[in-house]
């Protein structure tokens, strides 16, 4: 049993055992059916403060962190990075000393893995990523809700396919959760498109012995035969620009088109974290198609975290 989360990190998703995982889920989904049945504002944090700091620009990282804390009576408080003394020199522990002396937790979207957890080793308060170069945890978690909304809560029967780049964060966050869960994700990618080898380190420390697996294939409609859900991303992220025209040769033959949903069940659906470059790893008539299921995952990415903050900041 699940006593307290309190005053913990969300970095990784390897924090966190199995049973602390279905804790979080379960929390999100009694606080969406609660937000659906009426109850607009939950005070669980009334009084307390949430710092976000964005190196990177967002949409739904911070529409998601800001209406999930003000729903829980909580305040989240904008940081572009540029507006920090960051930008002007002050170190990643300076800044995280001062922070948590003024707020209750923060959430920071970063470029580089090592900003976060260096965030994490000197605030006093609970650090959640909201994104870095390796993780995307927050994202992982609305994307477990979604699948188990969807398609029932034992993860260890569905066939999860993620069609694209194999070194993608929100991918190597995707298989911890479902790796720690007891599930198996197929990755479908071309050579040199491998998870990161600290993610495969952390996966054969945390995941495997819960029963968690993974497997690459090279052949995209091979890898999605009789799918049950089917995931993508998209093929240039932020900083990756000076790679895209290599990166779109090599990851063409992944695009998500109706041929390649046609091999998965019937019944399977297609997720996709968003944004969509709509024409490269995913066609219109998919994402808009009978298959999709990404507005329902965008949307639960806020009733995941409001399960993150209500659980971990005090």
């Amino acid at each position: 049993m699940v006593s307290s989360l309190k005053g913990r990190d969300f970095l990784t998703l390897t924090e966190y055992t199995r049973e602390e995982l279905w804790f979080m889920l379960e929390t999100a989904m009694q606080l969406k059916q609660r937000y659906l049945s009426g109850e607009r504002v939950i005070p669980i944090l009334h009084g307390r403060h949430l710092a976000m700091i964005f190196e990177k620009p967002s949409t739904r990282t911070r529409l998601s962190f800001e209406t999930a804390m003000k729903e829980l009576g909580g305040d989240a408080i904008y940081l572009s990075s540029s507006e920090l003394q960051l930008a002007r020199g002050e170190t990643i522990e300076d800044t995280a000393r001062v922070l948590s002396r003024y707020v209750d937790g923060i959430m920071a979207r970063v470029y580089e893995h090592y900003k976060i957890e260096k965030l994490a080793e000197y605030a006093s308060v609970p650090v959640i990523n909201g994104l870095s170069d390796l993780h995307h945890p927050a994202q992982a978690l609305s994307d477990v809700l979604t699948i188990i909304e969807k398609k029932g809560r034992d993860i260890s029967r569905l066939k999860i396919v993620f069609v694209g780049d194999g070194g993608d964060n929100v991918l190597h966050s995707l298989m911890l959760a479902v790796g720690i869960l007891g599930g198996k994700v197929i990755i479908a990618s071309p050579n040199g498109y491998e998870p990161h080898p600290s993610v495969v380190k952390l996966f054969n420390e945390y995941a495997a012995p819960n029963g968690g697996s993974y497997e690459i294939l090279r052949d995209p409609y091979q890898a999605v035969e009789n799918a049950d859900v089917v995931y993508t991303d998209v093929w240039v992220s932020m900083g990756q620009d000076k790679e895209r025209e290599r990166r779109i040769r090599d990851l063409e033959p992944y695009r998500v088109t109706v041929e390649l949903m046609r091999k998965a069940k019937s019944d399977a659906i297609f997720m996709h974290c968003l944004p969509a470059h709509r024409g490269e790893e995913v066609v219109n008539e998919v994402i808009d198609g009978k298959w999709s299921v990404v507005w329902d995952q965008a949307e639960n990415r806020k009733h995941a975290q409001k399960a993150i903050l209500a659980l971990l900041i005090p």
